[in-house]
């Protein structure tokens, strides 16, 4: 019985060592696309057409511009913890001049400048390009706090959400995280986004081989008393 027990849990544990080795290629892959999109020259927005392909895999982080009116009356503050401290993003819905609405995250603000008007640039007027990141949206809220439109309390950039609380109909399922550009000190800060991926699985391959390898030791001990009972 030991025996067998040795053989199915050394052949789930390499298993599970391959799966992680298929993983961790996985993983290096997505991280030289990503960086690839990131560092591309900027592509227009995906328009409505596109919409419905948009996924994380394929599409966060491609670098893209938009033209189009900010609209600074519907704001969205989402709380923030970035190199620069704690704060808020300042999300803003944008009317391209393509016919769709999508939210900017402008740049982070301390919370001192939470208010627009201690922003000079709060109003930005007129027809602007934009360019950044695209992100794919935060759906919930972040670890243990959830979104609170009725308080309008706000952990995650969540797309839908932002859109139903500040009336916007329907507008891309996406948002941008604008490039750092030249604006006032007090103004939001853009070009925050963090690009990393956490990439363990070597160390979790080598774990489950390590244990397969273990495994098969007893299996082996195992037979070799077994041998000398019988012998």
């Amino acid at each position: 019985m030991l025996l067998a027990l040795c053989c199915a849990a050394f052949a789930g544990f390499v298993s599970l060592g391959v799966w992680q080795v298929h993983r961790r290629a996985w993983k290096l892959a997505l991280i030289e696309h990503v960086n690839a999109r990131v560092h591309a020259a900027p592509a227009p927005a995906p328009g409505r057409d596109a919409w419905r392909s948009i996924t994380a895999d394929k599409d966060a982080y491609r670098h893209v511009s938009v033209t189009g009116r900010y609209e600074n009356d519907r704001e969205t503050l989402v709380q923030a913890n970035t190199e620069l401290g704690p704060g808020f993003w300042v999300l803003t819905p944008f009317t391209t001049t393509r016919g769709f609405t999508l939210l900017v995250n402008r740049g982070f603000v301390p919370a001192g400048d939470r208010a627009a008007a201690s922003r000079r640039d709060a109003q930005i007027a007129g027809v602007t390009t934009v360019t950044g990141l695209l992100r794919v949206t935060e759906p919930g809220g972040a670890f243990l706090r959830h979104n609170a439109p009725a308080a309008n309390r706000w952990y995650s950039r969540d797309v839908a959400a932002i859109a139903k609380a500040r009336g916007l109909g329907t507008i891309a399922p996406y948002f941008i995280d604008a490039d750092r550009t030249a604006l006032p000190a007090d103004a939001p800060v853009g070009g925050l986004t963090v690009v990393h991926f956490r990439n363990a699985h070597l160390q979790y391959a080598l774990t489950w081989f390590g244990l397969a390898l273990l495994t098969l030791i007893g299996a082996a001990l195992l037979i070799r008393d077994r041998l000398r009972r019988d012998g």
